[in-house]
């Protein structure tokens, strides 16, 4: 028999008004009652408005695309590519060229041929808004299982909310248990038995970057979430991690800074609570450590990942330490805000605050003076995960590929000027 959301009010101990507002994520839910819904639809194994056997096989034409901001260029970047992939044609022009191949793999038609044939292997790629809301991400899962997606790839850094994390391991689990590949696009790997782990029960396997884009397991490391899990009982292949060295790169960011001269050195990091805010910061203050610089807390300040988070960061951090010689922000868009607050101040660029970033955005290159930051292949892993989503890449070894972090030395930071 099928579970109802009845059943899941039951279990939750909550009227099932109060489960669909959890689902729905359009309504406040005190945070231990969401807890206690979320952990029921887990247990229960509920889907919305839909009998498991309904979702027996992913035969739809439909590929889910979870992004949290799309009018980020992070996340439009990705999407783009994995769009492209996911709609790019894999057959030929038919015989006397009905057809050219445009810049994004399609085909444009020539009006005076005749129409191509139709295509057989088209799909459907769908983007999916979360605005950061973890409630919401759990909806577009459940949604893209009750649709029968063929695909979902996630992208973009993790919620670090344990029961979050066995949410969307449980909604994982059960779209590759239905046949749905899933790929995780600049996210951390997950690891078996991970998923029921609590902050401070102990240390996760984590993976060593290579230049390839391959990885190894190395020894466990301390973080506070740990990745999230997916029975091994499925099938591996239905479940591939394509994750960016978000730790190695903010290392060689702030090493750069440190081999300036540079001592003093605000840090702008993204918002609380997310795995690449985390990982980035831990790249940071493994650097300063490694050369005995002191990191007091108040040289840290935390904000969204967009450009008035970026100036007012910039603000607060010279209001505590007007020191400061670098300030390295989380991403590129933190970063012009971060400049637009030096500059407000009558400070220089390079010459009184050198200004580092992360990403390398297309317009970080254009932005004045050019920003020295962090290249993540987005372009490339976007479209890597559009393969592996159409099942038209083989899987990395062990599932999981790890993109190293390029450093790119711009005019943006130079040695401190006395």
């Amino acid at each position: 028999m099928a579970v109802t959301l009845a059943d899941v009010a039951a279990r939750a101990r909550v009227s099932a008004a109060t489960v669909s507002r959890v689902l729905n994520g359009n309504y406040p839910v005190a945070e231990s009652t969401r807890a206690r819904v979320l952990r029921a639809v887990t247990d229960l194994e509920y889907v919305v408005n839909g009998p498991a056997s309904a979702l027996a096989a992913a035969t739809s034409d439909l590929v889910g695309i979870l992004v949290n901001d799309i009018a980020d260029p992070f996340f439009g970047i990705l999407a783009s590519a994995v769009q492209s992939e996911v709609s790019s044609s894999s057959g030929t022009p038919s015989a006397g060229g009905a057809g050219t191949r445009t810049g994004d793999g399609g085909m444009r038609h020539h009006p005076s041929a005749p129409n191509p044939p139709a295509r057989t292997d088209e799909k459907l790629a769908v983007v999916c808004n979360t605005g950061g809301c973890p409630e919401r991400e759990l909806t577009y899962l459940t949604l893209l299982q009750r649709q029968r997606a063929s695909a979902v790839v996630l992208t973009g850094g993790a919620v670090e909310d344990a029961v979050h994390a066995e949410a969307v391991a449980a909604a994982l689990t059960r779209l590759a248990g239905a046949g749905t590949r899933v790929v995780l696009c600049g996210r951390p790997p997950v690891t078996p038995g991970a998923g029921r782990q609590r902050p401070g029960a102990g240390p996760a396997p984590q993976t060593r970057t290579t230049a390839e884009g391959s990885h190894a397991r190395t020894a466990p490391h301390g973080g506070h979430f740990a990745p999230q899990h997916i029975p091994s009982q499925h099938s591996p292949s239905q479940l591939v991690t394509l994750a960016f060295d978000n730790r190695g790169g903010a290392r060689r960011l702030t090493e750069h800074l440190v081999s300036l001269g540079h001592r003093d050195i605000g840090y702008v990091a993204g918002p609380p609570g997310r795995t690449t805010t985390r990982h980035r910061l831990e790249g940071h203050r493994a650097a300063l450590a490694a050369h005995g610089i002191p990191d007091p807390a108040h040289r840290t300040v935390h904000g969204a990942y967009d450009r008035a988070a970026g100036y007012d960061a910039a603000q607060e951090l010279l209001r505590r330490d007007a020191s400061l010689t670098a300030i390295v922000a989380a991403n590129d868009t933190a970063a012009l805000g971060v400049c637009a607050a030096l500059r407000d101040r009558g400070l220089r660029i390079p010459g009184d605050v050198s200004v580092a970033g992360f990403d390398d955005l297309p317009f970080s290159a254009d932005a004045a003076p050019a920003l020295t930051t962090v290249r993540l292949p987005l372009q490339e892993a976007g479209a890597r995960a559009g393969r592996l989503a159409m099942g038209r890449e083989t899987s990395p070894p062990g599932e999981v590929a790890t993109y190293r972090a390029e450093l790119m030395v711009r005019a943006s930071t130079s040695v401190p000027y006395s």
